[in-house]
């Protein structure tokens, strides 16, 4: 079944938890202006695209009043687009675009790097990053998911979901959308039989997931699930979502608690992979705390929902947790180290100096160093110098770094080809 007739399946829902899905060809209420459907971002660009030797990823990274575009490999600058407000990026999923989170919704950023396919290898462009006028309208626009060809963007200030096939995310063909039933900060996550797991709950207070089939039909569900944040898939398309007890576990068709040590034990922010049935999440365990400075990150096996917890010589923050090409479990530490863990043996096997000592500031918003993993490299942002630096985790030291002339925030990546799925949010308030 291809990704179009899948999500449109799963949104015909008449759903007995009070989901109401609407469909429709393009979503409601685009900005003005807004690029037509079927247009694409090659036909808007200011610039004719150059066909390039090899695949070319770029980086995208927020900033006060704007975002920067850098090549990966040389980390140079190719585009600085001003955008006014407090700004988040998320993953498109096709490889070149990535999604704003910004003034009335998830506005389309065009890196300018792409692939085309030809028979049995790509060919592959580049064009000047440009901010694209198609914006998917949200009132609170919050987290993205992409996995397997779907990208589902969750409003939370409507409840709303909007699910796209991720080759159209810049078209806006074929918008499906599901409206929940109340308004929260949640999260959608689509899986390739055709099903949907959301979770549910109110502005002041949320505990549940449900899981529909293709025909709507909750097929599963759990109310046991205190505060509901953050979504990571593993291995063989299990989901973990995380709890301010513990986490759920979606996989094979059942939902199983995952158990912790500790009575208040929030696992709010995962990171996944395919390559490893074990994701890596935080691990606060104060619930009074101001701002819990934690030093224990968690591995949850999905094979079998048991967890393990794994103390670090420093603390981290949520933007501190990615994934190696290999599955293996990042965590930038605040001694300035990335922590290389095996998530099967729960030891860290390497430490790589990459920053000065830093501290997280107690305002979420606030700059702190970002990671990324993205073709082979682990890029690192650092607020205090107003730069970047690539890691290659394999021989264990920086192998590049570069300035970007204003204080870096958040930052995401594109392969310049289809790329893989989103391994995982970072998203914490």
């Amino acid at each position: 079944m291809n990704t179009r007739s899948r999500a449109a399946t799963a949104l015909a829902l008449t759903l007995p938890i009070a989901l109401v899905a609407a469909c429709g060809t393009e979503t409601e209420a685009p900005v003005a202006g807004a690029e037509p459907a079927g247009t694409t971002a090659e036909e808007t660009s200011t610039a004719a695209p150059t066909e390039v030797q090899g695949r070319s990823p770029r980086l995208a990274v927020t900033y006060d009043g704007g975002i920067k575009v850098l090549d990966a490999q040389s980390l140079e600058e190719v585009a600085d687009l001003e955008l006014d407000g407090f700004n988040r990026l998320n993953p498109a999923g096709d490889g070149r675009h990535v999604l704003v989170s910004t003034t009335g919704g998830f506005q389309v950023l065009d890196t300018g790097t792409w692939g085309e396919g030809h028979g049995d290898h790509f060919h592959h462009f580049t064009s000047t990053p440009e901010l694209s006028d198609v914006t998917y309208a949200a009132e609170k626009p919050g987290h993205a998911v992409v996995h397997d060809g779907v990208t589902a963007l969750f409003d939370d200030g409507t409840g709303l979901v909007q699910l796209v096939d991720s080759a159209e995310i810049a078209t806006q063909d074929g918008v499906e959308e599901v409206q929940l039933p109340d308004a929260h900060h949640g999260v959608a996550v689509p899986l390739s039989d055709g099903s949907l797991l959301v979770t549910a709950g109110t502005e002041e207070e949320r505990s549940s997931i449900r899981v529909l089939d293709a025909d709507g039909e909750e097929i599963a569900a759990s109310d046991e699930c205190p505060g509901v944040h953050g979504e990571a898939v593993a291995a063989e398309e299990a989901v973990v979502v995380g709890c301010e007890d513990g986490a759920l576990l979606y996989a094979d068709g059942e939902i199983t608690e995952v158990t912790t040590p500790d009575d208040y034990s929030r696992i709010g922010n995962q990171a996944g992979t395919e390559a490893s049935p074990i994701v890596l999440g935080d691990y606060k365990t104060d619930p009074d705390a101001e701002l819990e400075r934690p030093t224990t990150v968690s591995l949850i096996d999905s094979r079998d929902a048991s967890l393990e917890l794994v103390e670090l010589p420093a603390s981290y923050t949520f933007r501190s947790l990615a994934r190696g090409d290999d599955g293996e479990a990042l965590v930038l530490t605040t001694d300035g180290d990335l922590q290389v863990i095996d998530p099967e043996t729960a030891e860290i096997t390497s430490t790589i100096p990459v920053l000065d000592e830093w501290e997280e500031p107690m305002d979420w918003q606030e700059p702190r160093p970002a990671v990324l993993t993205l073709d082979g490299s682990v890029y690192v942002t650092d607020p205090a110098n107003d730069s970047i630096h690539a890691v290659d985790v394999v021989d264990g030291e920086v192998w590049a770094s570069g300035e970007l002339g204003a204080t870096p925030n958040e930052i995401t990546g594109v392969l310049g080809e289809p790329a893989s799925d989103h391994v995982g949010d970072d998203h914490d308030h």
